[in-house]
């Protein structure tokens, strides 16, 4: 019959450290960033709300380019007659 030593303090050290390193790597992440949602892990309802309204200002942008395109426009024609 075999025996198979194992070493539970090992492996639970180990464990530990593996979480430990995963916690560490989160924060740095969160640290170096500046933002308070790197991603949707961290709050899925606040990451929804600000994909929301980033797509909000780019449509906003877009339609402020738009507007400036057509006073461009409309000055060229003046500027024709």
């Amino acid at each position: 019959m075999a025996v198979i030593n194992t070493n539970t303090l090992s492996l639970m050290t180990q464990n530990n450290l593996t979480k430990s390193q995963s916690s560490l790597g989160t924060s740095i992440e969160r640290l170096s960033s500046g933002l308070r949602i790197n991603s949707a892990k961290d709050d899925a309802a606040g990451q929804a709300i600000a994909n929301r309204f980033t797509s909000n200002i780019n449509g906003l942008t877009v339609a402020a380019r738009n507007a400036n395109d057509g006073i461009s426009l409309a000055q060229t024609a003046e500027g024709a007659l």
